[in-house]
């Protein structure tokens, strides 16, 4: 250990640099989840003024979030083999550049293009300054680190909904809803050209294994089931859709087979035989799904059903936002190590108390509900998300190995954004199939359907880990 620590003192960067460094990752993590989150207020207005409909509401989160998803997989992989440096710089470029392309967008199309670039680009970079942190920085510095994500990633999750609000409000040289994207090329041109500058340098290891095979199967799969969802309800349930819907399923049986034979598979086959960390991810998979379409189905119902200005609507959404983030301080704080398990139930169940006061109101007052009468169901809402989200990937890990820890915990981040892109696209859908009869009928319809979902995971929760790991993954 002693030697390993002069190593560490004679290589390491100055502190100011790792300090340098660590803000770098933070802007990187920052822009993820603001781009992730940004859409759910400007959908309907960027919608509106592409002429994209119902279904470019429905595309916007979930491009994202599926590019995101599956190529996380290999994202961490690909800087481990090329190098992290390069990896990041390549990343932060490719995300600047979708977002300018998404900001000039004319038409529907290729606005899903560039959303679709923006999430692969994002996955290659953001594996990238966790590596990047862990060989460079003192064990010190790292515990400082760890400990800032959480809060300046709360922080992102409310900027970008109220950034795109006051976007949108302000009109800014009559470009409507264009600057929400358009400011990424100021941060990425600062983040790109720090990152030139401070960034070790690092060969990589080209020895490593990456199965390509393996995330284009999964990625077919998940593009198969979205797009002939997503068609299908917006456009009648034809052959196309039930097609793609077959070939994606299709794909991701070919993608578990691949997983079961593959020399260097994308997921630990000794992971899937774990009861806990499966149940976690089936837990996960539900939750998250359900969590993130219910809360873009309350911006699309606060502004088509309630007529409330884009501003307004990301101000009425803050209270999700911020019992989001105290419950998630409160779950790091110690709570998830201290009662494990219990706390996902406890999550669940302040959920479905959340989403039962919304449907309450909703179903006595209709359309004529008043936004301060919803704030203190969109607070419990969101102190149940915030519990689940923190706390469901953090159990899932409590029975693997330091050796499987890696892989488990990429595993479960790829099923955060794919269960978000499948759940943002289902949920709207069904919101929207059932607006036919009003927008009351089908904020109702949501409710119930959200409901449904997190009662059918409860039984699982039984089955995950009792307790929560005592350290970060791989301790």
């Amino acid at each position: 250990m002693k030697q390993a620590i002069e190593r560490f003192s004679k290589t390491a960067p100055r502190v100011s640099l790792q300090w340098a460094i660590l803000c770098l990752v933070l802007l990187a993590d920052a822009l993820d989840v603001i781009d992730g989150t940004i859409t759910n207020i400007a959908a309907p207005t960027i919608a509106n003024h592409l002429g994209g409909g119902v279904g470019l509401i429905k595309w916007l989160g979930p491009a994202y979030m599926l590019a995101m998803g599956v190529l996380l997989l290999i994202g961490g992989r690909l800087g481990d083999k090329f190098g992290q440096r390069k990896l990041f710089l390549m990343g932060m470029a490719g995300f600047t550049l979708a977002s300018a392309a998404a900001g000039f967008s004319p038409d529907p199309t290729l606005l899903i293009i560039a959303r679709v670039a923006q999430g692969a680009f994002g996955a290659l970079l953001l594996p990238q300054g966790m590596a990047i942190m862990t060989k460079a920085f003192s064990p010190e510095m790292l515990a400082k680190a760890f400990g800032l994500f959480g809060p300046v990633l709360g922080v992102s999750s409310v900027i970008g909904p109220v950034l795109a609000g006051f976007i949108i409000s302000a009109n800014m040289f009559g470009l409507s809803w264009r600057p929400i994207f358009l400011i990424n090329l100021i941060l990425g041109v600062i983040g790109l050209g720090i990152a030139h500058k401070i960034l070790p340098r690092d060969n990589g290891d080209r020895s490593v294994v990456i199965d390509g095979w393996a995330s284009g199967l999964l990625a077919g799969a998940m593009f198969g089931l979205l797009y002939g969802l997503i068609q299908g309800s917006t456009d009648g349930w034809g052959g196309v859709p039930i097609a793609s819907i077959i070939i994606g399923v299709l794909f991701f049986a070919a993608f578990v087979y691949r997983q079961h034979t593959a020399d260097h598979p994308l997921i630990k086959p000794s992971l899937l035989k774990k009861r806990g960390f499966t149940s976690g991810m089936l837990v996960g998979l539900v939750s998250f799904a359900a969590a993130t379409g219910l809360i873009f189905v309350l911006s699309l119902f606060l502004q088509e059903g309630l007529h409330v200005s884009a501003r307004n609507t990301s101000l009425s959404l803050v209270p999700v936002t911020v019992g989001l983030i105290g419950a998630t301080f409160a779950a790091m704080g110690g709570l998830v190590t201290k009662l494990g398990r219990k706390l996902v139930f406890i999550g669940l169940a302040v959920a479905i108390a959340g989403c039962a006061g919304v449907l309450a109101l909703v179903n006595h007052f209709g359309t004529n509900v008043h936004l301060l009468a919803l704030a203190p169901a969109f607070i419990v809402i969101g102190i149940g998300t915030g519990l689940c989200f923190t706390t469901i990937p953090t159990v899932a890990l409590g029975d693997a190995t330091p050796e499987e820890a890696g892989s488990a915990s990429g595993s479960l981040s790829s099923i955060q954004q794919l269960s978000s892109a499948i759940g943002s696209a289902a949920v709207t859908s069904v919101f929207f199939g059932a607006a036919s009869s009003g927008m009351a009928h089908a904020m109702k319809v949501t409710l119930i359907v959200v409901l449904a979902a997190i009662i059918f995971s409860f039984p699982f929760v039984f089955l995950m880990p009792h307790k929560a790991p005592a350290g970060p993954p791989g301790e």
